[in-house]
């Protein structure tokens, strides 16, 4: 049966074996065709968008700027998108930044130059983050192309992530004209050049401030002259990704948001033994006071601008607060009540019935004493930040005792700041680079 079957089929296979080595041969003998040509390539249209980081880089430094560069044409839209590592927005001392609504991250923007060809990102990265960039542009016959790049930042490592300690004041607090901006950090600024210009601050009524570093951990804004009363102001930290030591990131942006409320202004001439007291020009109460004894220097009341720094209904005054030992002649420790703070060398203005020399001679241990009356009436108007003017004595308060920022004049003051610059709270950003250097 199989060879009955296989034999046709072998002549099948060489019969067929065979006419294709006939045509193979006829071909021989015809001219061969030219080959099609393949197609070119459509030379790419509309302007050539550039951006940097480059497509598929890992661990960018958070403070590189994100670069965009159009050649033969104009920038129309660049967007930035990043996907934070969980649990690190939204941490810290203060509450998350807003942007349009509560818990939002504000836009990531970015400054674009006057000819439309290249834009430059304000802000630093958040740290261990993928990045997405998308950027479009057009040319002047109206092609448009777009451009994609996604990259991811480097971690920030444990220990060596910047936070808030603290601030004053905080979102929510109405403060008097005199306020400052404080700001306290987890860890040492060295590069505060950049650190100050991630900070902005903008006021209803706009001013001319500066930042202030008081030490490594501790940068204050105040306005060249006193806050307008009754308006809003908000201070942006957009600190996340500023390198603000080496290999120190900070992780977060932050927004403290408060209102400066009416202008109190008190102003004491100690050998007058009284404190007047002004509410927006007017003079609303005059009270009868007395100040330090000035028999030594610790007892002197201090002259010059005092900030209302806190206040306690009750507060136990103890001399070993402010460097004066137990076994001292000049040791004491008081109770008293209604006490406002306006130094960090134990000066308070509080009701002091023992004092029968109120308005009449001075009589302290250097706090300004008053009735009862009159010192729960100031400590109930008082918001932190109102003004204390006080001459007369010649013991002159400290520029960093307590909050006596404003003993410094204006020029001092801006020699202070990294920048050297002062700010303009309109908005307008900050005076310069929050970018690491040479990036």
């Amino acid at each position: 049966m199989k060879g009955r079957f296989l034999r046709p089929a072998l002549c099948r296979l060489a019969a067929a074996v065979a006419a294709v080595a006939v045509a193979a041969t006829a071909c021989t003998t015809a001219p061969r065709p030219e080959p099609e040509a393949a197609p070119s390539p459509e030379p790419p249209t509309g302007p050539e968008i550039a951006i940097t980081p480059a497509e598929g880089s890992v661990s960018v430094a958070p403070d590189t700027p994100v670069r965009v560069s159009v050649e033969e044409g104009t920038i129309t839209d660049v967007r930035v998108e990043q996907t934070a590592p969980e649990g690190e927005a939204g941490s810290g001392a203060e509450q998350a930044a807003a942007g349009d609504g509560e818990g939002e991250e504000p836009p990531f923007t970015g400054t674009l130059n006057e000819d439309g060809t290249a834009w430059v990102s304000d802000w630093n990265m958040f740290p261990g983050s993928a990045v997405t960039v998308r950027a479009t542009a057009e040319d002047e016959d109206g092609e448009r192309t777009e451009a994609v790049a996604g990259f991811t930042t480097e971690e920030a490592v444990p220990g060596r992530r910047l936070e808030l300690a603290s601030n004053f004041p905080t979102s929510g607090d109405t403060v008097g004209v005199g306020m400052p901006v404080i700001v306290n950090f987890d860890l040492p600024v060295h590069n505060k050049a950049q650190v100050e210009n991630s900070m902005e601050v903008t006021s209803e009524h706009v001013v001319e401030g500066a930042w202030n570093w008081v030490s490594d951990r501790m940068a204050v804004f105040r306005p060249k002259e006193y806050w307008e009363p009754y308006q809003k102001v908000s201070v942006d930290l957009r600190l996340a990704g500023v390198e603000a030591s080496e290999g120190v990131y900070g992780i977060d942006n932050r927004r403290i948001d408060f209102e400066v409320g009416r202008e109190m202004i008190s102003t004491m001439h100690v050998p007058d033994h009284e404190m007047r007291v002004e509410v927006d020009g007017e003079t609303v109460r005059t009270i009868p006071v007395s100040n330090g004894k000035a028999d030594k220097r610790f007892d002197t009341t201090t002259s010059g601008v005092h900030l209302t720094m806190e206040k306690y209904e009750s507060l136990v005054m103890d001399a070993a607060t402010v460097g004066i030992p137990e076994d001292s002649p000049d040791y004491y420790k008081l109770d008293v009540e209604w006490a406002v703070r306006t130094s960090n060398s134990g000066e308070f203005t509080h009701a002091a019935p023992w004092n029968d020399r109120i308005g009449s001679a001075d009589a302290s241990n250097g706090c300004t004493n008053m009735s009862v009356e009159d010192a729960r009436w100031f400590h109930d108007q008082a918001l932190m930040g109102d003004v204390l003017e006080t001459t007369g004595t010649d013991r002159q308060l400290e520029w960093d005792n307590g909050w006596g920022f404003y003993q410094r004049s204006w020029e001092e003051w801006l020699a202070g700041s990294a920048t050297g610059e002062p700010q303009v709270t309109d908005g307008s950003g900050t005076p310069g680079s929050v970018h690491g250097e040479g990036l």
